[in-house]
């Protein structure tokens, strides 16, 4: 009988993957852990709560304008207990920067009051309890998991989903789908260090509109690559 995935959302494929598949996935994970081997979050943080507010406001923004909105964000409001009772018009300023400021204040005001009604004023440390709070997805539950908690988790941010496809471990769009896939390929104990390395490598090597792929560390396990040798998976 066909193992599950160890999600609690239906899963479009059940079988195990081919076992080329894993391999060809765990020879990407350690090219990269050569290539980038202080991959690491870019977010600068100093507790879970600071890199669940963090890793909010990079929505739609980068690492490094992040990094200079959060010291005086956090100066001012260091823990859900002070930032669930901030001034939304002061909040909105400090964090106007990184766009969309009106929307990530609404999260950061929602979350943190969350967590002080339910959870004592402290980031919960399980996936389940993450996502309730208002604002927060898998996504920002794996970061703020895989980081603050050492919990695996598999990031799926843009750079994952595209890389991910490029590379042919995936097939699928939606994010869900994706982080499931990727599950199934690469061992528990190294998805943290395997979403660093991938975002490393979008953003430096396989962008977006113009992959590197001349000077790739894994072109030769990448099916899209010129001349590739491999072959992703059919749909």
């Amino acid at each position: 009988m066909p193992r599950r995935t160890p999600l609690t959302v239906a899963a479009s494929q059940d079988a195990d993957p081919p076992v080329s598949l894993v391999r060809r996935a765990r020879a990407i994970n350690r090219a990269l852990a050569d290539a980038y081997p202080d991959a690491r979050c870019e977010l600068d943080y100093g507790t879970p709560f600071q890199l669940l507010a963090a890793t909010v406001l990079s929505a739609q923004c980068t690492d490094v304008r992040v990094n200079q909105v959060t010291p005086a964000l956090f100066a001012r409001f260091p823990d859900a207990a002070a930032m669930a009772s901030a001034d939304r018009h002061e909040l909105e300023e400090l964090i106007r920067s990184t766009g969309f400021y009106r929307a990530k204040a609404e999260s950061l005001l929602g979350l943190s009051r969350d967590i002080v009604e339910k959870h004592d004023g402290e980031v919960p440390g399980r996936l389940k309890d993450l996502v309730t709070l208002r604002g927060v997805g898998r996504k920002t539950a794996n970061v703020v998991l895989g980081n603050a908690f050492d919990v695996p988790g598999i990031t799926v941010d843009t750079h994952m989903g595209r890389l991910a496809r490029r590379l042919g471990l995936t097939v699928n769009d939606d994010p869900v789908a994706v982080e499931r896939d990727l599950m199934a390929l690469i061992e528990r104990r190294e998805w943290t260090l395997w979403s660093h390395r991938i975002i490393f490598h979008g953003r430096r090597r396989c962008t977006a509109r113009k992959p590197d792929c001349g000077s790739c560390e894994v072109a030769a396990l990448c099916p899209s690559a010129p001349g590739a040798a491999v072959r992703a998976p059919r749909a």
